[in-house]
């Protein structure tokens, strides 16, 4: 069978609900402003500019603060079309905007005392932050700053993953329960009326998503099992799993490229799951995950029983093929970010694919190589080159030794156009938005550069900086529309 005739996409899959890219912006305003909107529609005690500010202030942070339990990358519906990537950067940015707008809610009420008599606005300042009748208002700022304090200084704290994972939910939940029973006793405009019951609607819908969270998907852990069959030493502290579905249990409808949440034994609870990619293609029967020892979790990866029952959740991410279609593909992995690469490979080669695929695979030393005789098996059903990089040299090493510079990326494009490929990226912080950068420079449009990182510590990409331009213009416009409310309200 001739390798044109192999290369027929496979038939569609199934796929849940996603909310178009373009519609998530005007729909997170949406929510965000709504109890503005409520609020202009009854009267109240008349009350000074300030004063209204103040309370749309504490409006907005209240609604921008639950939506993030959706923005956090678990439902698809929301972050299906954004990728990992976009979303998790978008729920950190919101994150500071949220705790701005708490910090700012007291403030903004005594700024008219301060005017007039500092002494006198301090006293009214510390009475917010003293007296009973706000207690709850002062919790929720306090957890809301814990949460997001703990979060940008996550790498430097003595606390393992999935302790820290359990903080982070108990303050989320701590920070939004206290702020609607604060709006709810205290609130201006939220003691009746359409902004009371926008309140409990939004408590309603906290419930549910915490149940979807930790109780169905719970549920789902231990109603569909999977079974690890082996686990095969690829590199130096790098494995890869054979997962297969337990007798009663579907095949996981996926695509390759895309992620799950694993646990195993008895610890199937999704607050003690971590996101692998899979490295393996939906024409295959069951799942491969190629991790490396990088934490408490990873490191006792190589010392599963063969027969251990794993959870999986998922799939997650949009590091797909369907959705960044090219006539042709380059594959750029470093370190462990080769394993959503070799799924990607191992489809593409599962299909029999005619379009060129530029392979480029970055390690530090020779030793940490994972998959390269299966790579080099692909050439003789692939259009494949392939580029070896290790940072550092070794006996018996024929590669290139070095980094994934501009020229090497440069030589990657040879023969191709650079418009009409799409490249995609795994690996570090740092070389994901060098590489990124680089090729940009090289001619291939931003939107042909597909990555996903498997750590955060590098710098940011040009395409890390528009993105977060975008996500600082919605805060900007959640700030007109407290504006506007004052104006409306006032």
């Amino acid at each position: 069978m001739t390798r044109e005739a192999t290369s027929a996409k496979r038939p569609h899959q199934s796929r849940s609900l996603r909310v178009p890219s373009r519609a998530l912006a005007p729909l997170y305003l949406a929510a965000c402003l709504a109890p503005l909107l409520l609020a202009t529609t009854r009267s109240v005690a008349p009350a000074v500019p300030w004063e209204i500010a103040a309370a749309g202030l504490g409006m907005v942070a209240l609604a921008a603060m639950a939506v993030q339990f959706v923005t956090s990358g678990r439902f698809e519906v929301v972050s299906g079309h954004l990728g990992i990537d976009r979303v998790m950067a978008f729920h950190k940015t919101a994150a500071w905007w949220v705790l701005l707008a708490a910090l700012l809610h007291p403030l903004a009420y005594v700024v008219p005392t301060v005017m007039a008599d500092p002494a006198l606005g301090l006293e009214r300042l510390w009475a917010y932050h003293t007296l009973p009748h706000y207690r709850s208002g002062v919790i929720a700022v306090a957890a809301l700053f814990l949460l997001v304090a703990g979060s940008a200084l996550r790498a430097r704290l003595p606390l393992p993953y999935e302790a820290w994972r359990g903080a982070h939910v108990v303050l989320a939940i701590l920070a939004v329960g206290a702020g609607l029973h604060h709006a709810l006793a205290v609130g201006r405009f939220s003691a009746m009326g359409a902004v009371q019951s926008f309140w409990w609607v939004t408590a309603g819908l906290v419930v549910g998503v915490m149940a979807v969270l930790y109780g169905w998907r719970w549920a789902q852990l231990h109603l569909r099992r999977w079974r690890l069959a082996r686990v095969t030493p690829l590199a130096d502290r790098m494995w890869e799993l054979d997962i297969q579905p337990a007798p009663g249990t579907a095949p996981l409808d996926y695509r390759a490229g895309q992620f799950v949440w694993m646990t195993e034994g008895a610890r199937r609870f999704p607050l003690f799951d971590h996101p692998f990619s899979i490295a393996d293609s939906p024409e295959r029967p069951g799942l491969g995950l190629i991790i490396k020892e990088a934490g408490d979790f990873t490191n006792r990866i190589g010392t599963l029983p063969p027969g251990t029952t794993i959870g999986i959740d998922g799939p997650y991410g949009d590091f797909t093929l369907e959705s960044h279609d090219g006539n042709a593909l380059r594959l750029i992995a470093g370190g462990v970010g080769i394993a959503p690469i070799m799924g990607l490979l191992r489809d593409l080669d599962a299909r029999g694919d005619p379009r060129p695929v530029r392979l480029a695979y970055a390690a530090g030393t020779p030793e940490n190589f994972a998959c390269l005789p299966e790579i080099e098996a692909a050439k003789a059903r692939l259009d494949l080159e392939v580029l070896l990089v290790s940072e550092e040299g070794g006996p018996g090493w024929a590669g290139a030794v070095g980094r994934l510079d501009r020229d090497r990326l440069s030589a990657m494009l040879r023969d191709l156009d650079p418009e009409q490929a799409v490249a995609f990226i795994c690996g570090p912080g740092p070389m994901v938005t060098a590489v990124s950068d680089t090729l940009v420079d090289l001619g291939v449009p931003m939107g042909q550069v597909i990555y996903e990182r498997f750590d955060y510590l590098g710098g940011t990409s040009r395409q890390d900086r528009r993105m977060r331009g975008r996500y600082l213009a919605v805060g900007a416009a959640l700030t007109l529309g407290v504006a506007g409310f004052v104006a409306l309200a006032g």
